[in-house]
């Protein structure tokens, strides 16, 4: 198993440990791909819920670029929604599976 696989593998086990949910594990693969280098790296593999600056980011460069959806509130009750259930206390929220949970919130798996 090479590093991506083991990291795909961890991240299906927080979605099934935190939020009792059965990856998609081709869905969950693409996300995963999709990320690049950025999921090697223990800074830009992780989403700071306490960051304003960082769910800006993830509702600009994910939500709106990357699935095409349009600026609306939804999108940021969406992401807080996630990761109130990921805990706030929890300072380990894969990127991976935020995403991963974003684009099956907003039925946007067609995009991968």
């Amino acid at each position: 198993m090479n590093q991506r696989e083991a990291l795909i593998v961890k991240y299906a086990a927080d979605l099934k440990e935190k939020f009792d949910v059965e990856a998609d594990m081709e869905l969950l693969t693409n996300v995963a791909i999709g990320l690049g280098p950025s999921i090697y790296n223990p800074d830009s593999s992780t989403v700071s819920s306490s960051d304003e600056s960082e769910l800006e980011r993830v509702k600009n460069n994910f939500l709106i670029k990357k699935l095409g959806l349009s600026d609306t509130p939804e999108l940021d009750v969406a992401i807080t929604i996630i990761m109130e259930q990921y805990g706030k206390t929890n300072r380990t929220k894969y990127r991976a599976v935020v995403y991963y949970l974003l684009t099956k919130h907003f039925g946007k798996e067609s995009v991968y």
